[in-house]
């Protein structure tokens, strides 16, 4: 798919489908889901009106504790000081916004009553109007508990005959029960507050089912009637799971509406039940009256984003199809191409960036096939100075070799200079591994290495080296062990190939771990890869490979640790060599089409982590 449809497409495709589902939501939704809307507005409603009775809850307390902490109060209650406690208590109650007080001192006795009339005024009730006898008071008398919670109701006044929300709370006299502060507010005062909030209507029940109190109509004897529910509707209610019971279609003057009712909690407490109410016709109106209007503005914005999308995706597209035809130019060669693009925006300064990184890419690629070409005739002339180097060296080695053993042989009878003709034979011995070495490398890297493929044991391969090194490990007394290398099929490779692979490996297992170490082969027949895998473990106890040289160790030339300091013999203690060891062998491997690793936790010349090299070679498939 060109770039002109993958940007030009789905944004097409994108606005006609927000506008049609804009069309939808508008048309079907909006007017389609009513009674759905409505019921959210209604518990939303619901909501905002338990949460203003909690909201009214702290308020009482809040006024309750700045009351019960006035100077003296607790004392002149505990003591039935009426009068004292008026002059403590009748300011304070002025200063707050609660429209009744009651309080009742220890022994049940109602010492003050205080009401505030519509004007603001303070009236000091003189009679008694039973409030010891009340539910939420009568608890607190007989556990006598001061650090008992708040206790609410809803309740009439006999003075005034308005019906309030109460909070009862304990008074503490120095952390004893000290009587009981009764803080209320009226119905007729709430109620108007939270429909503000709520945005709804709100009625309110009594504890038989009758309603008491309502924002709707004049809200007189008729009204509060018709809102009435059965007590077993109210009990029901009351004792509900639901945040709010909904449905419920009432006519008031005309009008429909929806209620909802629930109950009133407070913590832990259910005082009462209210209900919400919503006229049915709101939502109604508003969706008819503006569904025409939503189709056309979403039409309109559709035409116009399609037509807006369609020049500004030219404007995008024209410069990037020359920014891809210039790339796809200069990845085919032609490092001479140029975008030709000059806008002011940010594609005109990536086509300026992009022109002036072929510019800089044409000079270092001319510079760097420069460098190369000197590179490769130096590689080259390399690889044959070792290729003749290594030939040149041979013929003088062999003869060294062969007089040093003739020598050997004629000086039985002089150990003085037998050990001397002994000293020429093993450094032409060791000038040899050199050179066969060396021309290994040289194979390998001209990709002439040449391998005779047949079945073979890794087993024997092994007991070979281990025959080669036996010596060594004998005079450094290094343990060599091996592990299920005769239950291992045999593998097609070559055979000599294969043994200067873990010569190389066993050898530098040797010198790099102390005297008294351990080198381990063991073997495993891997089933779970296409082809299957023989994996060759060797493992030492030596001085380890810090995890940053896990590869550079396989390049020719490499050295561990400082060359300078290392030995001369080829199997002593961190002994010296060419370098070319670990590089002949990855190299022999990969032929083989295997691969070799090394796993170890670092280089440590005090703990002495170890390391194992891993050579993985394919296998025949195992007969069950």
């Amino acid at each position: 798919m060109s770039i002109r449809l993958k940007v030009a497409l789905p944004f097409l495709l994108l606005t006609v489908v927000v506008s049609v589902i804009g069309v939808y939501v508008v048309t079907r939704l909006v007017t389609g889901t009513l009674t759905e809307r409505l019921t959210n507005q209604l518990l939303e409603s619901g909501r905002v009106v338990s949460d203003s009775f909690i909201r009214q809850e702290g308020q009482h307390v809040k006024e309750a504790i700045r009351i019960i902490y006035t100077a003296g109060l607790a004392d002149a209650v505990d003591n039935d000081d009426r009068e004292t406690v008026l002059k403590i208590v009748e300011p304070a109650f002025g200063s707050g916004t609660i429209e009744n007080l009651i309080i009742v001192s220890p022994q049940g006795k109602e010492i003050l009553h205080l009401l505030r009339d519509t004007t603001g005024e303070i009236i000091v009730v003189e009679q008694d109007t039973g409030a010891p006898q009340s539910p939420i008071v009568i608890p607190f008398l007989e556990e006598r508990n001061p650090d008992d919670p708040p206790r609410r109701a809803l309740g009439g006044n006999q003075v005034d005959d308005e019906v309030y929300y109460y909070t009862a709370m304990p008074i503490s006299v120095d952390g004893r029960f000290g009587g009981v502060i009764i803080l209320g507010t009226s119905i007729k005062t709430l109620l108007p507050a939270f429909k503000q909030v709520a945005l709804a209507d709100i009625v309110l029940y009594g504890n038989t089912g009758q309603a008491i109190s309502t924002t709707i109509g004049a809200a007189d004897e008729e009204m509060l009637s018709l809102l009435n529910i059965p007590e077993d509707q109210y009990l029901e209610i009351i004792n509900t799971k639901e945040n709010l019971v909904t449905g419920v279609n009432i006519e008031v003057s005309g009008r429909q509406f929806t209620i909802g009712r629930a109950p009133i909690q407070i913590g832990n407490d259910r005082i009462g039940v209210f209900a919400v109410a919503l006229p049915t016709d709101f939502v109604v109106q508003f969706g008819a009256s503006n569904r025409t209007v939503y189709v056309l503005v979403f039409t309109a914005l559709m035409l116009a984003v399609v037509v807006i999308g369609y020049f500004v995706s030219r404007m995008i597209i024209v410069p990037l199809y020359s920014l891809v035809n210039t790339s796809q130019a200069i990845a085919g060669g032609d490092l001479n191409r140029r975008t030709g693009i000059r806008t002011g925006d940010e594609i005109g300064a990536l086509a300026n960036t992009f022109d002036e990184m072929t510019s800089r890419l044409q000079d270092r690629t001319i510079e760097l096939e420069e460098k190369n070409e000197t590179l490769r005739k130096m590689d080259k002339t390399k690889t044959n100075f070792i290729q003749i180097s290594a030939h040149e060296l041979r013929t003088p080695l062999t003869l060294i070799m062969g007089y040093s053993q003739m020598l050997e042989q004629d000086l039985k009878n002089n150990p003085e200079l037998q050990n001397l003709a002994q000293g020429i034979l093993e450094g032409a011995e060791r000038m040899t591994d050199v050179v066969d070495s060396m021309l290994d490398v040289s194979r390998i890297d001209s990709n002439s290495l040449v391998l005779r493929k047949i079945d073979t044991h890794v087993n024997l391969i092994i007991r070979k080296v281990y025959k080669e090194f036996g010596s060594a490990f004998e005079e450094r007394s290094i343990r060599f062990d091996t592990e299920n290398l005769e239950k291992l099929p045999s593998v097609c490779a070559d055979p000599e190939m294969l043994q200067k692979v873990f010569y190389h490996l066993v050898m530098n297992a040797i010198k790099y771990t102390p005297d008294g170490g351990q080198v381990k082969v063991s073997g495993r027949y891997v089933n779970g890869v296409v082809p299957p895998q023989l994996e060759i473990t060797v493992c030492d106890t030596g001085i380890g490979v810090d995890p940053g040289m896990h590869e550079m160790i396989f390049q020719k030339f490499n050295q561990t640790g400082e060359v300078l300091l290392h030995s001369s013999g080829k199997t002593k203690f961190k002994g010296g060599g060419p370098g070319l060891g670990l590089a002949i062998a990855r190299g022999i491997v990969h032929a083989h089409g295997g691969r070799i690793w090394v796993e170890s936790s670092g280089h440590d010349e005090e703990k002495f982590p170890g390391s194992k090299f891993i050579v993985s070679l394919p296998a025949q498939k195992k007969e069950s």
